[in-house]
């Protein structure tokens, strides 16, 4: 197979890479907590789709060995009981691929006996004919198992949004998928490789960008993120801005779920990662800008949730909900960080309340109606 970039088969890790693994392994430590106890599945995936040669020029350790250790090394992993983690490490590239399997052979070798719970398979394919090939092997009538898919390539070919959507169709699966915004930033209106954006957005609303000055980098960004939710189905999309070292927008990351608690979680862990130079996280509430890392600026949530509920008496969980599926904030920061201060301020009472600054479940808010 011919390779589709100019690097060598192990390479430097550049900053932003680290910033997509501390992502993905934060994440993931949760989303194997909630499965690993889950009583309703016995078998989950985790599909590797471009997992590269398993390591970087300085022995880092790729996305393979990450997650594993994070799976391995997770303090419940001993109350998981029976269920049944299949990891799916694909790499079409053959040098990378013989270098993959190596590594996790020795990361196997390392961790004997290794769990009867946890199987790993390594492939050589294109992707598409993967994605293809894991469908085709589902029962009729049957769904694939909750599946997280990270497919992170080079470039923008090879990930058609009609084959993604297929391959995330259960109600359980969760994307992370990697968006080449640069070449599509500089191609969008060439013509050239038309067919090949085409697949990947699902539609040729692409030729419509408009030139720079005019917004063109945030209406691709939000045409990417309209045809996930819609054509995949996705009731929450986050997306991570991934920099690079001249300061322009290289690519992103977007995450897509249909769970409001693995929503809630990847914010989590989104906040835990200040900004740096390789990535940034950023969002708008309330017409006021929220940066990522500054866990102690709820002022935008605060101004947000006193509009949307002004004049109304309701419950803490109502407001954590609300939080949880229309902000860009997490539930770790409703109680101590939002709802204590406004509660100080004045700007909410909490007439059920057994001690000032606490919010138990149950506990009723009210907000006072705004004044013109």
């Amino acid at each position: 197979m011919p390779r589709g970039d100019s690097l060598p088969t192990v390479w430097e890790r550049p900053p932003h890479t680290k910033a997509k693994h501390d992502i993905l392994t934060r994440y993931l430590g949760a989303w194997f907590g909630i499965f690993g106890r889950s009583r309703y599945h016995r078998a989950v995936n985790v599909l590797d789709g471009f997992a590269g040669p398993g390591r970087y020029d300085e022995d880092e350790p790729g996305s393979p060995v990450l997650t594993l250790s994070t799976l391995l090394d997770h303090r419940s992993f001993p109350d998981f009981g029976d269920t049944n983690f299949t990891f799916v490490f694909n790499e079409w590239d053959d040098a990378r691929y013989a270098s993959l399997k190596v590594v996790l052979a020795d990361v196997q070798a390392s961790r004997a006996p290794w769990p009867k719970t946890v199987r790993v398979l390594d492939r050589n394919q294109n992707f598409q004919d993967l994605a293809r090939e894991l469908l085709g092997s589902i029962p009729a009538g049957k769904q694939l198992a909750p599946t997280f898919a990270f497919i992170d390539p080079f470039g923008y070919k090879d990930v058609p949004m009609a084959l993604i959507r297929d391959l995330v169709s259960h109600p359980s699966c969760e994307l992370f998928i990697y968006f080449d915004f640069n070449s599509v930033n500089r191609f969008a209106n060439a013509g050239n490789v038309d067919p090949h954006f085409t697949a990947l957005f699902g539609c040729d609303d692409y030729k419509n960008a408009p030139a720079a000055d005019d917004g063109r980098g945030q209406y691709i960004h939000d045409l990417y993120e309209r045809q996930l939710r819609q054509e995949c189905n996705f009731a929450h999309i986050c997306s991570f801005e991934m920099v690079n070292m001249s300061g322009h927008t290289g690519s992103y990351l977007f995450f897509c779920t249909r769970d409001d608690q693995a929503y809630d979680k990847m914010k989590e862990a989104m906040w835990k990662l200040a900004p740096g130079g390789g990535y940034r996280f950023d969002d708008r509430l309330a017409n006021q800008d929220v940066l990522f890392g500054d866990e102690a600026n709820t002022g935008p949530l605060q101004d947000e949730l006193a509009h949307h509920f002004a004049g109304q008496r309701v419950t803490f969980e109502e407001v954590c909900q609300y939080v949880v599926t229309k902000t860009p904030f997490h539930s770790g920061q409703v109680k101590t960080k939002t709802l204590k201060p406004m509660q100080a301020a004045g700007r909410i009472s909490a007439p059920n309340q057994k001690k000032k600054g606490t919010f138990p479940d149950g506990t009723l808010i009210e907000f006072p109606a705004l004044t013109s």
